[in-house]
């Protein structure tokens, strides 16, 4: 007689179970490959890394014509001379011209004391302290500003008369007397000139220095003394004068800090810039053009005469454009650094942006630019030029900024220096641009081929994954795929980016919370359909976002034409296939060897995996189970494919059977098809591949629920390979066996096949070696040992002697929970342990080890009398 739990386990359990909801933990991912539907892994498409460094690869889908060239030339005079400077927008106040009325006459003693003269601003003293201090480290040079000025009273109404000075390397001409440099000096300090330049390097004017200043106004040059009282009065400023005399006070002074600076600027260029180009001309020895142009980057550093400001700017750039035409790689590199620094524009920032463009085009020149800093100053073009403006000179910025981030090396500098948010605000830039106006503008898509080629190669970084995630770069990226989804290399590139970030999970999640990208992929292949390079990617990313997101799974399923998309891309690329399985078939007999999937094949490798990763689904899964066209399409795949030609293809469909195999509805294709589909899954049974035995003993295990699966089994002696796997020793098809061998044993007629190749051993030593580590195991052989010894007498007659001892000492072992737990586990894994210790091991477990105890006896049989 039964016990009332006993008869509650009587009813069996199904093989594959839905999971009890409970906490996850990180423990858990022990049991992935147990649960009843799993996601399937796949590697990640291919990419080739291009030979040779271009604008667009070889598998660009522009043309020649339709596509900026990636080789030119490039001259002299190729640039402009004269590079605009910004137009200043500063307004001048305006002249007051309105004579004051004289105040009212006193007498010669009331002539007031001279008005205070206001404090200078302290922003003016720092200035002309800066200017200053520039000055005095030109000094240590040998320059000198004029140790003296002239009191106004000395000063001259007409214009002095032009000196001119000859600048050489050593001597110095003024006034047609040569002069060595010490003397020149010399006589500068007591005829202190404005200096200028004349744009020959030979030439230094002795501009008009002073002018009258000690004129009156013509109402105060009256006789007398209304002239004087007119004076006196004028001397003596009410309050209304107050405030204009200040401003006239900081004006003037600001007039002069500027003569200053004008002053220190002109002797720094003469005695700092200018013998540099005289170096610069020659161009007799190139190393020496190079250590010049170093020295003048450093100069013009010091100098502050950087920027787009500086009024001698056209006469640099001149001399440094002549020098492009020497053609030596390290001093084009030095010169567009310095032309760069300059800030031109236009043609010129063109110009300059081919010239570095041509000379990274080549890898060995990467230390010339990782030494010279050159990638700073393209992402300084980046930053701060404007996009519509320079469109074509971004291209080449960062057609050459893409070359370099293909180097290792090149990597963490560019990450540092900000490249992942510069380029996401470039994108920024153009999505919103093309937003405003409704089309894209040109050149927009050359450009975006640069900058998402550049931005797939930093994201190997960790750093840089973050950094995008930081900026919502995701959602950006895929309005730059729906603007332009006509550009197959635009898609493709953010494809291959997607490819990368997707395997990762922060990205895969940030990437499936942006709705609107399923519709977007689902678009893509349907325009792409047969770009194998492209949907594979959108194959594979689709297959990425569905694996551990239901809501992903829903998501995507809810789309429309989601399914009939992935249909007919199927059917489109298995097409693509026949002509090479008849090749197969009239030629000679291929090697054993596995080979490679094919392009085409890979395509279907990742569809039966986003199949597959779809089915997890409850809704999902039972709708697509009752989908012919589903079923048929990965029917006809496992008709005319076997594992020795494509393993992934054939495991991949057989683990989408499997999961779509798990839902027992009525309108289920694979169950109206389930004894087809055990035919077809004998031949991977027979195979030498353990992975693909796997799946197709998985499969088994949902489909052996119904009895005709069950006659089947036993009729092609399945069952016996069943009892064999038990000795791989390898837990999950020892698993996946069992699970089988339980759901034969609900049928009381089959369940003497246990005892045919030692079957009841095999589970007994599968409970002993796996389990105190494998509770999910333990419990499965426990059941269909319980199923086994339904309605028995007697437990040795059952199990034997040998193995009803050794169930009756382990099993107490394994109930004891200080000997069944391992304490020395990490708490996730010992929680996870004793999860399934506790709800699924000890329940049937202690239920078996009572049912044996009661039926066994200690008693020694007797011994037969002889007669």
């Amino acid at each position: 007689m039964l016990s009332s739990n006993d008869k509650k386990l009587e009813k069996l359990d199904l093989f594959y179970r839905p999971s009890v909801a409970k906490p996850k933990t990180s423990a858990e991912i022990i049991s992935e490959a147990r649960n009843a539907l799993r996601t399937i892994r796949t590697q990640r498409p291919f990419t080739p890394r291009e030979d040779q460094r271009k604008l667009f690869g070889p598998a660009s889908s522009r043309t020649p014509e339709n596509r900026p060239p990636s080789s030119f030339s490039l001259h002299a005079s190729s640039f402009e001379p004269s590079d605009p400077r910004p137009i200043s927008r500063a307004r001048l106040s305006p002249l007051e011209l309105k004579p004051k009325a004289p105040a009212s006459p006193t007498t010669k003693k009331d002539l007031c004391l001279p008005f205070p003269k206001p404090p200078v601003d302290p922003v003016k003293i720092r200035r002309v302290s800066s200017a200053r201090a520039r000055f005095f480290r030109a000094a240590s040079q040998g320059a000198h500003l004029p140790d003296r000025m002239l009191p106004p009273t000395e000063r001259k109404k007409t214009v002095e008369s032009i000196e001119r000075v000859m600048m050489g390397t050593s001597m110095v001409k003024i006034n047609g007397t040569h002069l060595t440099e010490s003397d020149a000096i010399g006589h500068l300090k007591s005829h202190p000139p404005q200096l200028t330049y004349d744009g020959g390097f030979s030439e230094i004017k002795e501009q008009e220095m002073f002018k009258e200043a000690t004129s009156l106004p013509s109402y105060l040059r009256s006789r007398g003394d209304q002239g004087k009282r007119s004076l006196r009065a004028s001397s003596c400023p009410n309050s209304s004068d107050l405030s204009r005399l200040e401003t006239k006070a900081v004006s003037k002074d600001d007039l002069q800090d500027k003569n200053t600076e004008t002053e220190i600027d002109d002797i720094f260029w003469n005695t700092r810039i200018v013998p540099i180009l005289h170096e610069l001309e020659k161009e007799e020895n190139i190393e020496m053009v190079y250590a010049a142009c170093t020295q003048l980057h450093h100069a013009l550093e010091e100098g502050n005469m950087l920027g787009n400001k500086f009024k001698r700017r056209n006469i640099l750039l001149k001399t440094l454009y002549k020098l492009v035409d020497v053609g030596s790689d390290p001093l084009s590199l030095k010169l567009a650094k310095i032309i760069l620094a300059l800030k031109v524009s236009r043609k010129n920032l063109l110009n300059v942006c081919k010239l570095i463009f041509k000379i990274s085009r080549s890898e060995k020149n990467d230390s010339l630019i990782e030494n010279d800093s050159i990638l700073e100053s393209l992402l300084e073009v980046l930053r701060s030029e404007d996009l519509q403006t320079n469109t074509e000179a971004f291209l080449y910025c960062t057609g050459a900024i893409k070359f370099l981030s293909g180097n290792p090396r090149f990597l963490n500098e560019m990450i540092s220096k900000d490249a992942v948010e510069i380029l996401v605000n470039l994108i920024k830039q153009i999505n919103e641009n093309t937003k405003k106006c409704g089309t894209c503008f040109p050149n927009s898509g050359h450009l975006l081929v640069q900058v998402t080629a550049t931005l797939r190669n930093l994201v190997d970084s960790p750093l840089a994954r973050r950094k995008l995630l930081s900026v919502s770069a995701l959602p950006q990226l895929c309005i730059v795929m729906g603007q332009y989804l006509d550009d197959a290399d635009v898609c493709t590139n953010i494809a291959r980016m997607f490819s990368k970030l997707t395997s990762y999970h922060d990205c895969c999640v940030a990437l499936a919370s942006y709705s609107r990208c399923y519709a977007l992929f689902l678009n893509l292949i349907n325009k792409y359909q047969k770009k194998q390079d492209l949907v594979v990617r959108i194959v594979f990313i689709l297959g990425n976002l569905t694996a551990k997101n239901n809501q992903a799974r829903e998501q995507f399923f809810k789309e429309k034409g989601s399914i009939p998309t992935l249909l007919a891309l199927f059917h489109t690329f298995y097409k693509l296939d026949l002509p090479s399985e008849r090749r197969q078939g009239e030629g000679r007999e291929q090697p054993k060897a596995q080979r490679p999937p094919a392009q085409v094949e890979d395509v279907l490798i990742k569809l039966t995996r986003v199949l597959a990763n779809l089915a997890i689904h409850p809704g999902v899964g039972q709708a697509m189970a009752a989908n012919p066209h589903v079923v048929g399409l990965l029917l006809t795949t496992l008709e005319h494919k076997s594992v020795d030609d494509c393993e992934e293809l054939v495991i991949n469909t057989t683990a989408t059977i499997n999961n779509l195999s798990y839902y027992q509805v009525k309108n289920s294709i694979i169950q109206d098809k389930r004894l087809y589909i055990a035919e077809l899954l004998l031949k991977l049974l027979v195979s030498n591949n353990m992975d693909g035995i796997l799946e197709a003993v998985r499969v088994f295990g949902n489909l052996s629920q119904d009895r005709d699966i069950c006659d089947f089994i036993v009729q092609k002696n399945i069952h016996k390979f069943m009892i064999a796997l038990l000795d791989v020793k390898h837990q999950d098809i020892c698993f996946s066996a069992c699970g089988v061998l339980l759901n034969l044993t609900v049928d009381k007629d089959k369940r003497v096949i246990l005892k045919e190749g030692g079957g009841i051993k095999k589970l007994v030593d599968c409970l002993k070696d796996f389990g105190p580590t494998d509770w999910q195991l333990a419990c499965l052989v426990c059941k269909t040992l319980w199923n086994f010894s339904e309605n028995i007498s007697n437990a040795s007659s059952c199990f034997g002697d040998e193995d009803t001892n050794t169930l009756l000492v382990l099993l107490p072992s394994l109930l004891d929970e200080e000997l069944a737990l391992d304490s020395t586990l990490d708490q996730d894994l010992k929680n996870y342990h004793k999860l399934h210790w506790e709800t699924e091991f000890k329940p049937v477990a202690q239920q078996l080890l009572n049912r044996i105890q009661s039926r066994h006896t200690f008693l020694e049989p007797l011994p037969i009398p002889a007669f």
